[in-house]
């Protein structure tokens, strides 16, 4: 079942997604670079309050046998970085972090939050995204976090990861016609 993300308020994604466990199995996904390359972006995070984080995508390593990235996405097809500040962290529960696309650019940061709760042997991961520009942006970031948290769960529960560029085409066509962007 596709768990599509929510929008409590504009500008704002949140996400819920019940994730194998335990807790600081899951955590350790989020901050260690070598894990979270093989569902997000290599890259250091300082994992506390103040620490920079940086994100290295390589979309296009994430999975086997993929399709290239649509014309659209062409140029951060294996590539792009973002660029931000830690903002809250309370191992193994909460890691928020301000997200920018390019260092000392004048766009405005927009904030990212994890927040793990232990639920029987799962996890309850819940991302929230905020302060995105509506339209095409907030759709491209739907696409995007929905495929990467589709990966993590893969790679938490030991499946081959499914193909990135393939299912964000799918997912970011889905979230179009829910009237999303």
């Amino acid at each position: 079942m596709t768990m599509y993300a929510s929008t409590p308020e504009a500008g704002t994604l949140r996400f819920k997604r019940r994730l194998p466990g335990p807790i600081e199995r899951v955590w350790v996904h989020l901050v260690e670079p070598e894990k979270r390359r093989r569902w997000l972006a290599a890259g250091p995070l300082d994992a506390r309050v103040g620490g920079e984080v940086e994100l290295r995508f390589r979309n296009a390593e994430l999975s086997r046998g993929d399709d290239r990235a649509p014309e659209k996405y062409r140029d951060h097809e294996n590539g792009g970085t973002a660029h931000g500040t830690v903002t809250r962290c309370e191992p193994p529960r909460l890691l928020a972090f301000t997200w920018r696309d390019a260092p000392g650019s004048s766009e405005r940061d927009s904030e990212v939050t994890f927040e793990l709760a232990q639920d029987g042997d799962q996890v309850l991961l819940t991302l929230t995204h905020r302060r995105l520009a509506a339209g095409a942006e907030t759709l491209a970031v739907a696409g995007g976090w929905h495929t990467h948290l589709d990966l993590l769960d893969d790679v938490l529960a030991g499946r081959e990861p499914r193909p990135f560029w393939r299912t964000h085409t799918r997912i970011e066509a889905e979230y179009a016609t829910r009237g999303l962007g």
